[in-house]
């Protein structure tokens, strides 16, 4: 069973806007729970869906942190290539 709060996160990351970034603990906030940082990470890790754009989720310090790879690209050349890093 999918949480709400799994939903909620996939629902707040599909809805960034090409060349924009969020951080793990922004997602978690306006998920609903902002102390959940790692379960953000842990949500968008498992992620099989490529309509969500997990490489838009950045670290709190500005570092690019994990990313799953699913478009088998790296999520540096991706933010790249939207014009953020």
């Amino acid at each position: 069973m999918i949480s709400r709060f799994s939903d909620r996160v996939r629902t707040i990351v599909k809805k960034i806007p090409k060349g924009e970034t969020l951080t793990y603990r922004e997602v978690a906030r306006r998920a609903g729970n902002a102390k959940a940082m790692r379960a953000v990470g842990a949500i968008l890790r498992a992620n099989k869906d490529k309509t969500i754009p997990c490489h838009r989720i950045i670290r709190s310090d500005g570092t690019l942190g994990g990313y799953n790879g699913l478009q088998g690209k790296s999520k540096k050349s991706l933010l790249q290539r939207e014009g953020v890093y």
